[in-house]
């Protein structure tokens, strides 16, 4: 049986995991807007799971869990590359190792924490909008889009906010947290539709793919 090919399937999963890279080298910046802080990683962050849906919707929820897993490998070895970079002894006349290790170092339970929440969210994220896609019948797209960012994003924030902060900062806090980065998230995804939904449609007919999800394994393990 031969293979199919799809011509912007590498362009997708590349803009997908370089989005993933990104937020973990950025996320330790926090920026205010109005009473809400935010992490500067959620300018970006969102478009992953734009991605993702891109992905579940033409391409189909396995080769979703292909890309989530190429996400997870290389923040995996973006960490490990950084941590190895940090251990290096740096030259006598250099004197930014403090600064190198703020903006790259991060703490085991920040990675743990951020490394969890992705996984946990991009896989809630795809398998509700391949249910949903077959459940409607492909029909409704933006609501099917809006509706699991709903899910995935809320599942990556009450991962990541209590893993990485509990004990730290207030509950209140804390709580403030998850649900100003989970409504700022969905809003993203909103305001991103008029862009993302033609798009969808000519990727559609570029690729002749629009892939239902009936008889799929939805194990995230499942290679």
């Amino acid at each position: 049986m031969e293979h199919k090919t799809y011509r912007f399937l590498p362009l997708i999963t590349g803009i997908f995991t370089a989005t993933l890279l990104v937020s973990h080298t950025i996320g330790s910046k926090i920026m205010v807007f109005g009473p809400l802080t935010f992490s500067v990683a959620l300018i970006i962050f969102p478009l992953s799971y734009l991605a993702n849906d891109i992905l579940t919707e033409v391409y189909g929820y396995k080769t979703s869990r292909k890309v989530i897993w190429t996400g997870f490998a290389a923040s995996l070895l973006m960490v490990l590359c950084y941590q190895a970079a940090l251990a290096i002894p740096g030259a006598p006349f250099w004197n930014d190792q403090s600064a190198f290790e703020t903006v790259l170092g991060g703490t085991p339970r920040l990675v743990a924490a951020s490394m969890t929440a992705y996984f946990m969210g991009e896989f809630c994220n795809s398998y509700v909008l391949a249910k949903m896609k077959v459940k409607m019948k492909g029909k409704i797209v933006g609501f099917r889009f809006v509706a699991s960012t709903v899910v995935g994003e809320f599942i990556d924030s009450i991962t990541f906010f209590p893993l990485a902060f509990y004990g730290v900062i207030s509950n209140n806090v804390l709580i403030s947290a998850i649900l100003s980065g989970w409504v700022f998230k969905v809003i993203w995804e909103i305001v991103a539709l008029p862009v993302t939904l033609p798009f969808v449609r000519y990727l559609k007919r570029a690729e002749h793919e629009d892939y239902y999800d009936k008889n799929t394994n939805f194990n995230p393990f499942r290679f």
